[in-house]
This record gives C-alpha cells, structure tokens and sequence, in this order.
C-alpha cells in the first residue's frame, strides 16, 4: 500500500506540476505527498523528479515511469469502477465542472436529481477555466464549443439561442433597430471570451454583399452575468444565451431584438474522459442531465431536439 501511495503522489505531482496541487487533489499536505514521493524514490534508487525553489521538473527517467504509472494507475480506477457498477444504488463523490453562466440551468433541476440520488455527492466548480480533466481529476464537464480532445467522450445536450436583447429604458431613449444595419448608431454591450480574449461575433444574417455592422462596444467584459447586468441597466444592446435572458424577458425586463435576423443556435455538451469506465454515479449523472437540460426551452424557441448520444471527441 506504501508504494501505491507513492506512486499515485508522483504521477499526481507530475501531472500538475507542484507538491501543493498535487496535495489539493489527493487531500494531503504538500510536505506529506512530498515525503510519499521521497521515499518512492529511495525505493527506487533513482531520481524522479528535479526540485528548485521555483519548479519541479521531471528527470528521463521518471517521464519515463510517469508514462507507464499513469496508465497502471488508469488501470486500477477502472477495475474499482467496474467493481461499483456491481451495485444497485450509485453512490460516491462526482466531481463536475460548469461554465459559469450554467448555474441557471443546472439549479433548477438538481433538487430532483438530488432526490432520485441521494447517497451521490456532488462538487461542482462553476468556472469559465476549462480544466484538464484526466490531470485534475475532474469526472465530468459541461462545455461548448469544439471539442478536439480525442481523450474524451461527448454527449451532446439539446440546443439553445443567442438573443440580442435590450431594455425597454434603452430602447425608449435610443428608438429600436429594425436590421442589423440599425445597430451601428447603437451602444453595444460586448462579451470577452475568459479563456481566448476574443470579443464575441454576434450572429447576425445579413443580405449577400451588405457588411458587418460596425458595433461601437461602450462596455465589455468576460463575464456574462455582469454583460446582463449592464443591459438590464439600460447601457446598451447585449448578445446573451436565451435561457440567461428568459425570466427577464418574461418579466418584461429585456426585449429580444432581431429575432428574424438572427442565426444563433448555440450547444454544450457533457464530456468525460474516454479512458475510463462510466461508473454508475457519473453514468446517472449524465443520463439525468441530458434528459432535464434544455427539456422546456427547445421546444418553446422551435429548435429540433437532438438525439444524446455518446460520441468520442475528435
């Protein structure tokens, strides 16, 4: 047991580049995995990893047990997992990453799913970093986007919609746009994206040969609850998912513009990673999701629903 620890401190050291990540995701101290993999080393009779008071920098030798480690340590979790799945009722800790502006589709459906599961332990992050999850550990995520991790399997949940949204205080002082063209004499709320630093292109059709509307941004941020926020504060015309806008919308709060100038259907999926087993909590998690995210919204926008299926990212 000794040497197992040993080796899991190492490869999770390895993998995130520090004694104190590492401690953070085993829930031992950093001086702890620090000696585990000291003594693995004795064993060993070889240096494994380079320390400086800055780095730590894996040696030829332990790349090379890294490598092999890794996969033996993949290995036992799937043996571990399949071993569950012998079980009737999921149970255990799930690990979930989350963009943040998904807490409003994830909140209202976790009370039932909590209900139907209730020896499953959820740790959510609701973080606009997109993480690594066989490095960190991390069982499953919602994302958007491309995906071209082929590490990963993916399950894609129904589609959602961009709106262009205003107040109806904004409109009232600034008149409201009747083409995309209109939008150039208006003030733009723009969104950063946290992890490229790209402005978001709002998805406008236009008329063969006619431009961009050149969009004067008086605001942006990487945020978009705080992009929300400044609409709803009447500062100016935002681009925003629709279920972030719809109890606004329905409150009269914002007003959708453009519907019919709009191509904006937007996705995420759920992924995990492709080398292990589904365990039994992850695979109820994902089955529950899938069925319950978007299940209202597609249906009231006109939007095909597609089927969820499990696909290997390419």
């Amino acid at each position: 047991m000794d040497r197992l620890a040993g080796l899991t401190a190492f490869v999770r050291t390895a993998d995130l580049g520090s004694f104190a990540a590492a401690g953070r995701v085993l829930g031992l101290s950093p001086s702890a995995v620090g000696k585990a993999v000291s003594k693995l080393e004795s064993q060993l009779e070889i240096r494994l990893l380079q320390r400086s008071t800055r780095s730590l920098r894996l040696t030829e030798e332990g790349r090379a047990f890294h490598e092999r480690c890794r996969r033996i340590l993949d290995d036992l979790e799937d043996a571990h997992e399949s071993l569950l799945r012998t079980r009737e009722t999921p149970r255990g800790a799930v690990r979930m990453s989350c963009p943040v502006v998904s807490y409003h589709l994830m909140l209202p459906v976790l009370p039932a799913f909590m209900a139907r599961y209730p020896e499953i332990d959820l740790d959510l992050d609701f973080n606009d970093r997109i993480v690594d999850l066989i490095e960190e550990g991390v069982d499953v995520a919602i994302r958007s986007g491309e995906l071209p991790d082929s590490r990963l399997m993916v399950r894609a949940l129904r589609p959602f919609r961009l709106l262009l949204c205003a107040s109806p205080t904004y409109l009232a002082r600034h008149g409201r746009p009747d083409c995309p063209r209109d939008l150039a004499r208006h003030c733009a709320i723009g969104f950063r994206y946290p992890n490229s630093g790209k402005l978001q292109i709002w998805p406008l059709r236009r008329p063969e040969g006619e431009p961009e509307p050149r969009l004067r941004y008086v605001l942006t941020c990487n945020n978009m609850e705080a992009l929300r926020g400044a609409v709803l504060r009447d500062l100016g015309i935002g681009c925003m998912p629709d279920f972030l806008a719809q109890d606004a919308i329905a409150r009269g709060e914002l007003v959708p513009l453009l519907l019919d100038h709009l191509d904006a259907p937007g996705q995420f999926n759920l992924i995990w990673p492709s080398s292990r087993h589904l365990s039994p909590k992850v695979r109820v998690l994902v089955d529950f999701l899938a069925e319950h995210l978007f299940a209202s919204k597609a249906c009231a926008l006109g939007l095909a629903s597609q089927p969820a299926t499990d696909r290997r990212a390419r």
